[in-house]
């Protein structure tokens, strides 16, 4: 699997201090809502090495991170539909149209990848 960028790094940092910040602020679930993303973390790492094994190809690759950027978009969705009554959006509001480009892209270049595939090809 290839490394993170540099900015995809600073991302994930900047993410995770946002969402560090937003839930120290929500009565104390800090602990929880860290806890849970440690969680997921985990599992999407045991998904991939199942999903991704030694045979998998550049298609194998972006099709499983279409899964998970679509998963990721869903996510940041529901929680801004959620915070919406707890009149808190503005991670939302950063955060979604990030995660809407990042499936656009692996949606993209999934289909390009796709479209040079030999459907006959063992």
């Amino acid at each position: 699997m290839a490394e993170l960028t540099t900015q995809e790094e600073k991302l994930a940092e900047e993410t995770e201090r946002r969402c560090t910040e937003v839930a120290g602020g929500r009565d104390g679930k800090k602990t929880a809502i860290l806890d849970k993303a440690a969680e997921t973390k985990k599992e999407a790492k045991e998904f991939m090495d199942i999903y991704l094994g030694e045979d998998s190809d550049g298609l194998d690759g972006f099709e499983f991170l279409t899964m998970t950027e679509a998963g990721e978009a869903g996510h940041w969705a529901i929680l801004g539909k959620v915070n919406e009554k707890a009149g808190d959006e503005e991670l939302v509001d950063w955060a979604l149209p990030i995660q809407e480009r990042h499936l656009q892209q692996v949606r993209e270049g999934s289909l390009r990848l796709a479209a040079e595939e030999d459907p006959y090809e063992a």
